[in-house]
């Protein structure tokens, strides 16, 4: 099983990048504005667009207040598995760090998933800019 890790450093407070994590619908609005498009909530999922056009059914597995983690699946044709979390850690007043990990199959997919997660962190330095 392929493991994708990104440890991401922002130049923001916690409490905001947790907000915007949180705020499962508004991908596109909050967090990676540009990487996603589109995000409309249906039900227990999002069905979120990315700016190259793919189009994905993420549901929401757990959102936990306390640890700030979120953490969303992906079931479709092409991944056997796709789990994936998202957990916000203060360091400081005004920084934080957003761990983001994703564990799937199959394998052969983990260069285009990694690939489209340093465009997502991308969109996240511009969204927290500090």
């Amino acid at each position: 099983m392929a493991s994708i890790h990104n440890d991401v450093p922002l130049n923001a407070p916690a409490r905001k990048v947790w907000d915007a994590v949180r705020d499962f619908g508004a991908l596109h609005e909050r967090l990676v504005p540009g990487f996603v498009t589109a995000c409309t909530l249906d039900g227990d999922a999002r069905i979120v667009t990315f700016s190259n056009g793919s189009v994905a059914r993420e549901t929401l597995v757990d959102c936990d207040e306390a640890r700030q983690r979120l953490v969303y699946a992906i079931n479709n044709e092409r991944l056997k598995h796709y789990s994936a979390s998202v957990q916000v850690i203060a360091d400081g007043e005004a920084r934080c760090r957003l761990v983001w990990i994703i564990d799937m199959l199959p394998n052969e997919l983990a260069p285009y998933v990694q690939g489209q997660t340093k465009e997502a962190v991308h969109a996240m330095h511009k969204a927290f800019p500090g």
